[in-house]
C-alpha cells in the first residue's frame, strides 16, 4: 500500500505506491516464476468466483438461497447481454464473456478491501485479458468465414471512391481494440485509487480531515459502481466484437 511520510514541509504521501508489485516470500527481483502479491489477489479473485458458483449452487433449491441468487442474477444479466448484442448465434460463447465478466468484477471488488491489491489496476493483467479477446475473436472470425471475415472492413455501402480510405480506417481501429480495451479498463481503476489515497493523505491533517473523510467515502462509494461499470464496459465491448467476427457483413 502507499506510504506516508513527515517532513519539515509537512505530509508526504505516494498515491502510486499501493500499484507496486513485491515477491510474498523474500525480497528478491521479481522473475516471470515469482510468487507475488499480483498473484495472490489473482488466486483469491478465482477463488471468489469458486466459492459464489460451485459451492454456492452445489444444495441448489427452488427458493435460493442468498449466494444461489447473486449467482443466479449474475448468470441471467450476463446472457442476456451476450444475446441481445453478440445475437442467437453468440449465445454459444456465453461461457467465455461470463467468465471474463465475473473475473474482473471479481478482482475489482476484491482491491476496495483494505490492504488489498487491486490486479486489474496493472497494464500486465488487463493488456492479458484485452490481447485475449482480440485473438479470441480474431481467430474465431477467421475460422468461421475465412477471407469473408475481411468484409468487416468493407463498407459495401460507401461511396466507392471513399471504401478504401475507409477500409484503412476501419483496419486501423480495428487493431487499436485490445489496446484501448485494457488501457480503459486499467486507467480508470487505477485512477480511482490513487484518489481516495490522495485523500487518505489529506485525512491525516487535522484541519482539513473532517473535509478528507467525507470525500474519501464518496469517493469510495463511486468506485464500488466503477467496478461494476468497468466489469460491464469490457464485457460489452467483447460482447461487440464477438458480433462483428460472427457477422462480419456491414
Amino acid at each position: 500500500m502507499a506510504t506516508e511520510e513527515h517532513s519539515e514541509g509537512g505530509l508526504v504521501f505516494h498515491p502510486f505506491d499501493q500499484f507496486n508489485v513485491y515477491p510474498l516470500f523474500g525480497d528478491g527481483p521479481v522473475h516471470w516464476y515469482t510468487i507475488t502479491n499480483v498473484t495472490l489477489w489473482l488466486g483469491l479473485a478465482a477463488l471468489l468466483i469458486i466459492a459464489v458458483f460451485v459451492i454456492g449452487s452445489s444444495g441448489r433449491k427452488l427458493i435460493p438461497s442468498r449466494i444461489q441468487s447473486v449467482g443466479e442474477l449474475a448468470y441471467d444479466f450476463i446472457y442476456k447481454m451476450v444475446e441481445d448484442v453478440a445475437g442467437h448465434d453468440g449465445a454459444k460463447y456465453f461461457p467465455v464473456v461470463m467468465t471474463l465478466f465475473l473475473f474482473i468484477l471479481s478482482a475489482n471488488m476484491l482491491g476496495l478491501l483494505p490492504m488489498s491489491f487491486t490486479t486489474t489496476s496493472h497494464i500486465a493483467v488487463t493488456a492479458v485479458l484485452g490481447f485475449g479477446v482480440f485473438l479470441f475473436v480474431t481467430l474465431l472470425g477467421l475460422f468461421k468465414h475465412g477471407f469473408g471475415f475481411l468484409g468487416l472492413f468493407w463498407m459495401k455501402d460507401a461511396p466507392l471512391a471513399l471504401r478504401p480510405v475507409i477500409a484503412i480506417i476501419e483496419v486501423i481501429s480495428y487493431f487499436v481494440r485490445p489496446v484501448t480495451h485494457s488501457i480503459r479498463l486499467a486507467g480508470n481503476i487505477m485512477a480511482g485509487h490513487a484518489v481516495i489515497k490522495v485523500f487518505a493523505g489529506f485525512a491525516a491533517i487535522a484541519a482539513i480531515s473532517p473535509a478528507a473523510i467525507v470525500a474519501i467515502t464518496a469517493m469510495y462509494g463511486l468506485e464500488v459502481l466503477v467496478a461494476f461499470i468497468q466489469a460491464y464496459v469490457f464485457t460489452m465491448l467483447t460482447c461487440v466484437y464477438l458480433k462483428d467476427a460472427l457477422h462480419p457483413g456491414h
